[in-house]
């Protein structure tokens, strides 16, 4: 479940905020006016498929390149005024490891240290806590290319800590983990936040955002779809239903007769007819409601029918995904390289 410190009242204050970002490349248009707005001490998920311009607001927003149209603050510094002041309150950990493979764990956090200048025992200080937090105290003293992929992205983190920022762009943090590597991820993003932290997170992981985040902005092709909570976007989508599944062909029948108005993925089989999974399945649309539900049994006893399993299902991040995002047209000119993810 999303995990966020924001409590009831006034709205907590914006910890990043932008109006109309806008950026080409050429004759390309990445972003085309995107607005945001991230509470402090929250998880804002940006959500989209390869080459939607994702990479390119984290860049934007960490001074990395310049937008060609819009404003945005960052930690209340203006990114085109003040980028030094936004750089300072930031933390940037990319899809591709800053680590440095040819020294080892603790030599990497060392040399960030000294990067934030920070006094050589206090570097040690951070850095020894940070190894440890990480579970990396073990591997400290390994040249980091022996590392596992995880635990070059925990690294990598830790690394992204040493400044103390209040604000993290974590730029599809867990591409190409394992699934136990994966959650290790999601439990230590839990614990940023529940610290203070402000994550914004990019993302082509449906779970992950529906896992993590307060709130999930849905951009496809330089604009955003949609924004609003996980449970927000769902309630949008339409495409709930109740699934009935049969082995009995003469009971699948029965309840196709019972239920008028269901979806039938096969015409009825013949009596005698050998049963096929999906051949001998019902789907009723349905909103999940507990009324609903009962209204579907009620009709299945009326008529003397028993289903062999029943699932409901209700629209999930896949769902807004695919209803959300165009699809990718043969022929239409790809993003630039810099964006392809």
């Amino acid at each position: 479940m999303p995990t966020s410190n924001q409590g009831g009242g006034h709205p907590p204050s914006a910890a990043v905020s932008a109006v109309g970002l806008r950026k080409s490349y050429g004759d390309r248009t990445v972003l085309d006016g995107i607005d945001l707005r991230i509470p402090a001490g929250s998880v804002f998920a940006l959500l989209g498929p390869n080459g939607a311009g994702k990479t390119t607001v984290v860049k934007i927003l960490s001074t990395l390149i310049t937008a060609d149209g819009g404003q945005a603050q960052v930690a209340g510094h203006d990114i085109a005024t003040s980028p030094a002041g936004v750089r300072a309150a930031i933390g940037v950990t990319g899809q591709f490891s800053a680590v440095d493979g040819l020294i080892t764990g603790e030599e990497n956090m060392l040399l960030m240290a000294d990067l934030h200048h920070l006094p050589r025992r206090e570097g040690r200080r951070v850095a020894a806590e940070l190894l440890e937090r990480f579970d990396l105290v073990d591997a400290a003293g390994k040249p980091a290319q022996s590392y596992s992929g995880g635990m070059r992205r925990r690294l990598d983190i830790a690394m992204t800590l040493v400044g103390s920022p209040r604000i993290i762009f974590l730029d599809e943090p867990t591409t190409g983990l394992d699934p136990r590597s994966r959650h290790t991820m999601w439990q230590i993003i839990r614990e940023l936040v529940a610290d203070g932290v402000t994550v914004l997170l990019t993302t082509q992981y449906l779970e992950e955002a529906d896992q993590l985040a307060d709130r999930v902005a849905v951009l496809d092709d330089g604009r955003i779809a949609a924004e609003g909570t996980a449970e927000e976007l769902k309630r949008q989508i339409p495409g709930g239903h109740i699934r009935l599944r049969f082995t009995d062909p003469a009971a699948y029948r029965n309840a196709a007769d019972a239920l008028r108005g269901a979806t039938l993925p096969h015409s009825a089989p013949r009596a005698g007819a050998a049963p096929v999974d999906e051949a001998l399945t019902l789907r009723i649309p349905s909103g999940g409601s507990q009324r609903e539900l009962r209204a579907v049994l009620d009709r299945l006893d009326s008529a003397g029918v028993e289903a062999d399993e029943l699932t409901v299902h209700t629209p999930d991040l896949d769902d807004v995904f695919f209803a959300l995002t165009g699809p990718t047209v043969p022929g239409r000119p790809g993003r630039p390289e810099e964006d392809a993810r």
